[in-house]
């Protein structure tokens, strides 16, 4: 979202920001003031209270998401703000809604779903009961049927939600998750191995959500099976409600080769990806989804060797294939795990050349510039 706001004001877009109130993933140690509405290099930005919706028990985060919507849109009202175009991001899903209750006053919708729901909840389980199942089919099916423009992440995506919802063919399109190529460049404002003291090395890094989406307890199972690589650390940094349970997981592993750090800014995620070796990527078998995970992109941004563990159906696989930037195996399968991990640290020679063939690719098909263009085109043809 931070990339998609600077370079829209770049090419002179007047932009407000409607976010929910910083609470969550913010780094450690580090503190400050906020204010509801404020302006930042002339983006107005609206900061909502909302009940918990992170680390919290499913029920309460439903809830606070199904508020949202009535909750931004009051604010807007309130601050007399003047849309044009709306662009929202899911999920969650409900606040497609802010799109319902805008198109009332003429105002266009852009929908980016990066996650299917509720499918991809119903596939890991999270969503059991038929009466709640259908409450959220049928959300979901209005803030189709109300969005002017519909956009996923790959070919796998779309073709998911055309055989379900064949009408969309005119407003869905393919819109690339984007990178800013030049953000990921280390600056060296901080050195991580020295702020945590890691000597190890390799550093195979995991940042981001700890989720059940993730399925983490993979890459435990897998640091277990190659300790014998003294070299290499397993370095998880982030947060998310599955944290607390991998730790003790790798506590009672006597792990002495995985490590966990809180969260890292965005800013100084470039300095963190610097001094590792690999990114790790991690998706449940248990999602039936094409979903792929933005993480891969930053990785290869980077320069990193990617190894991804995913479920069969997830586009990253041909990503990685494609870019010829690491490896990647079906999540599912334990040992075709513990194999793909072994061979790319066998291939440690050739690390350089695989972080390199990533970078080219995500500078060819993944660069901000050119998937902001492809989005501002499709915001014109609203407006006009």
């Amino acid at each position: 979202m931070l990339e998609l706001t600077q370079e829209l004001k770049k090419r002179g877009h007047n932009l407000t920001v409607i976010t929910s109130w910083p609470e969550y993933n913010l780094e450690e140690g580090k503190s400050r003031e906020y204010s509801e509405k404020e302006n930042d290099n002339g983006v107005t930005i609206l900061r909502i209270k909302t009940l918990p919706h992170h680390n919290v028990n499913y029920f309460v985060r439903g809830i606070a998401q199904l508020l949202m919507p009535f909750q931004f849109l009051w604010k807007l009202w309130n601050y007399g703000i003047r849309v044009e175009i709306c662009i929202i991001y899911s999920p969650p899903l409900p606040l497609a809604f802010v799109g319902v209750g805008l198109r009332f006053f003429g105002v266009k919708t852009l929908l980016n779903l990066q996650d299917i729901f509720p499918q991809n909840a119903i596939d890991l389980g999270v969503l059991r009961n038929p009466l709640q199942i259908e409450f959220f089919r049928v959300i979901e099916s209005l803030s189709y049927r109300f969005s002017n423009f519909i956009t996923v992440h790959s070919e796998g995506n779309r073709n998911i939600l055309m055989s379900q919802n064949p009408s969309l063919a005119k407003k869905l399109h393919i819109l690339h998750n984007w990178v800013d190529i030049e953000n990921v460049k280390s600056k060296k404002s901080v050195d991580f191995r020295k702020k945590w003291g890691i000597s190890s090395p390799y550093i195979a890094v995991f940042a981001g959500v700890m989720g059940p989406s993730q399925y983490l307890e993979l890459l435990l199972y897998l640091a277990e099976k190659v300790q014998d690589d003294t070299d290499l650390l397993f370095l998880l940094v982030g947060d998310g409600q599955e944290k607390v349970k991998l730790q003790k997981m790798a506590q009672e592993k006597s792990l002495s080769n995985v490590r966990f750090e809180g969260f890292v800014s965005h800013e100084a995620y470039p300095e963190l990806l610097s001094i590792c070796s690999i990114g790790l990527v991690c998706l449940s078998p248990l999602n039936n989804t094409p979903v792929v995970p933005g993480k891969i992109l930053g990785y290869m941004a980077s320069g990193l060797p990617i190894v991804a563990f995913l479920q069969n159906s997830s586009d990253g696989h041909k990503i990685i294939k494609s870019a010829q930037c690491g490896i990647s195996a079906d999540s599912a399968d334990k040992d075709a795990c513990v194999k793909s991990m072994r061979e790319l640290l066998s291939q440690r020679n050739s690390f350089a050349k695989l972080g390199n063939n990533g970078k080219s690719y995500a500078a060819k098909h993944f660069s901000k510039e050119v998937c902001i263009s492809q989005l501002e085109s499709m915001l014109e043809k609203a407006v006009s």
